[in-house]
């Protein structure tokens, strides 16, 4: 899922009032290569001149009607079977929905209960543990007063017609909160042995919200992601280090997001005849009309959740694309009318998103990539993924700049992290986030030229926790996103500088192919970095993975004074150097005298503190600590710089004053 950012126009304005400061009390030049070139806008100009996929422009057709046979081959451990036949009512709030779905034992001991997630249920009171915990907002999305929505299973019986109801019980593992439904205990008539299956038939209704956090109505177009029961993920031992097999059962958190097993899919929609309908997988059978309904056969296999979008009024466009490590695939775009003229820069993202993913991780092995554009309004449902299907920002503006292709791109990489390496979100939801927040920053600038400004990134840690936390045990939505985004990225930048970018490469693309199609954990990930390196990285991940250390290294005072030596008047110059928290590898130092003599030394950091003592023919004039950024840690890099000439109690000043002005207003920013 994508975060809404809403710091970097205060640090451009905070950079403007400092900057001026700072040149007028020394501190120009380090301030200007700092904070000069953070988030400047993108002239229009600029924005018009994004690169086209290709000359041709795809072509634009009326109804996406492509009929595919599913593959031959299994990529997955299926443990989870849908049928599931939906409508949705004419009012375009409702659905009705029906499902068979079977369950097959992975493990190796009998199992005597079913978890069903039931995530409409979040919408129901204010009292759900996701409405407490939100506040009712997500990003900058806000619920409304219709933002109420339900689901409510009307039949749960076995093949033979048992009614299963009386058994099915909610349960609220992680906080106890009686009014949360979100999920469901049922209590099986007969124990599944292991490799065995349980078929269930049941039927359900969905009263959409009005959209908010990823799914609902607004006006007549539909989001529909976890609209159905939806099996909870049984864990066989030895999955992401567990020692005894079981379900992992979590509710609907305000932070989190889902986890579930691979399995097969195969959905019916039914919309009203105006609709289209964009969905995961891909149509099995050809669009068929009947009594004022339109009736969609979607299949997918080898996904762990399924979704889909209807709208009048979306505008199709689609076009085959393939490259190495892409077979083949339809990429199909729904927009809204608003975007129709933008129909390229969507295709030109995908496909630089596809080709790069590709090339760096592994195959795409789906045979179709959906894009939907929610209209103005419904950014709720904008900036999600789900398998063979994502979902852009709305269509606010005009033009969007490049928020459009990396919104795309962004969402295209959980296709990788999120989608064939199915990782934990509910507990490790770095492993997803994180890799894909790297991912998108590496497509954004080989194929627009956009490098990220990390130092700028790094300023914004200002409550780091421990990456490997449960989604709702950080304090707030904007602590989750800063550390399971933002500073997870940086987490893995920082290996990139130790290790190399082709090594770094090669990493991810062995942990990608280790793992896709399976549920992998952080401690998975790191054997995986030593074993490509062939060094142990204990320190590294118990400092800013397991810990919620960074790497601040600052410069604590600079002592100039003159002395008599041989006859000659030189300078002994004393610096301190210190480091606090983490300790991230050999960091430079940079000092420079008044006559242009520049000496660069090298600390190791794992000292708490380093003492430099030079003398030389003319004072010192300032130091600097990494001074080609190396150290992408560090979250404090006001204090990487001094200058020797100020009386020490201005330096102490200015270090400390200005320190804490920054901190306390970074610390009042949201996402």
């Amino acid at each position: 899922m994508t975060p809404r950012y809403v710091k970097p126009l205060l640090f451009v304005i905070l950079a403007v009032v400092l900057l001026g400061l700072s040149v007028q009390h020394g501190f120009g030049a380090a301030w200007q290569s700092q904070y000069m070139y953070a988030f400047a806008p993108v002239p229009l100009a600029e924005q018009a001149s994004a690169p086209a996929a290709n000359s041709a422009k795809p072509p634009v057709v009326q109804e996406p009607n492509t009929v595919i046979t599913p593959p031959p081959q299994t990529l997955s451990k299926r443990v989870a079977q849908y049928h599931i036949n939906v409508t949705l009512r004419g009012d375009g709030k409702h659905l009705d929905g029906e499902q068979s779905v079977t369950w097959i034992n992975p493990g190796k001991q009998a199992v005597s209960e079913l978890y069903f997630h039931l995530y409409p249920n979040a919408f129901q009171s204010d009292k759900s543990t996701f409405m407490k915990e939100s506040g009712g907002q997500l990003r900058q999305d806000k619920a409304t007063v219709n933002s109420l929505g339900h689901m409510q299973l009307l039949t749960l019986e076995t093949l033979n017609g048992e009614s299963l109801l009386p058994r099915l019980h909610f349960v609220q593992p992680d906080d106890g909160n009686a009014a949360d439904y979100t999920l469901a205990k049922l209590r099986l008539p007969e124990p599944v042995a292991p490799g065995k299956d349980v078929t269930l038939r049941m039927t359900f209704e969905v009263k959409l919200p009005e959209v908010f956090a990823r799914m609902g109505y607004y006006g007549d177009f539909v989001m529909a992601g976890q609209w159905f029961p939806k099996l909870a993920a049984y864990e066989t031992a030895g999955t992401r280090g567990r020692a005894a097999e079981g379900w992992n059962t979590h509710q609907y958190h305000g932070n989190s997001e889902f986890y579930s097993d691979f399995g097969i899919y195969s959905v019916q929609i039914h919309v009203p005849e105006a609709y289209t309908v964009a969905a995961t997988g891909f149509q099995t059978k050809p669009i068929a009309v009947k009594d004022g309904l339109k009736s969609y056969q979607f299949y997918a296999d080898d996904v762990h959740d399924f979704a889909w979008s209807a709208s009048p009024n979306f505008v199709y466009a689609e076009d085959a694309y393939s490259d190495k490590g892409i077979p083949g695939v339809r990429i199909k775009l729904y927009l809204d009318p608003a975007h129709e003229g933008l129909k390229d820069r969507y295709m030109h993202a995908a496909k630089s998103a596809l080709s790069s993913y590709a090339r760096w991780y592994g195959e795409y092995p789906y045979s179709t990539l959906s894009i939907v554009v929610p209209p103005k309004g419904a950014n709720g449902a904008g900036g999600m993924e789900y398998p063979t299907l994502i979902t852009a920002f709305s269509a606010e503006k005009e033009n969007p700049g490049y928020d459009l292709e990396r919104t795309v791109v962004h969402e295209i990489g959980h296709q990788y992290w999120y989608g064939m390496v199915a990782s934990n979100e509910f507990e490790e939801a770095w492993l997803d986030e994180g890799f894909t927040s790297y991912a998108e920053d590496k497509v954004m600038e080989t194929a627009y030229g956009l490098e990220p400004n990390l130092r700028m990134e790094a300023s914004y840690m200002t409550d780091p926790a421990p990456l490997k936390l449960q989604s709702w045990s950080y304090k707030n939505h904007t602590q989750y996103a800063e550390n399971v985004y933002m500073r997870a990225k940086l987490v893995l930048v920082g290996i990139e500088k130790q290790v190399g970018k082709p090594i770094m490469q090669k990493i991810l693309r062995t942990y990608f192919q280790k793992y896709k199609f399976k549920h992998p954990s952080t401690a998975d990930f790191q054997r995986v970095v030593e074993q490509v390196t062939k060094e142990k990285w204990n320190d590294y991940f118990s400092q800013f993975v397991y810990g919620s250390q960074m790497a601040d290294y600052a410069v604590e005072a600079v002592h100039v004074k003159p002395v008599e030596q041989d006859g000659k008047q030189l300078y002994e110059s004393n610096v301190l150097i210190r480091r606090h928290g983490g300790w991230n590898g050999e960091i430079p130092v940079l000092l420079q005298f008044t006559d242009g003599t520049k000496l660069l030394k090298a600390w190791n950091s794992q000292e708490a503190t380093m003492r430099y003592s030079e003398l030389h023919t003319d004072p010192l004039q300032w130091v600097l600590v990494d001074p080609g950024h190396t150290n992408v840690l560090d979250n404090k890099q006001i204090n990487n710089y001094m200058l020797a000439q100020l009386p020490e109690a201005t330096r102490t000043r200015w270090s400390l004053g200005v320190t804490k002005i920054i901190e306390g207003l970074i610390g009042s920013l949201g996402w």
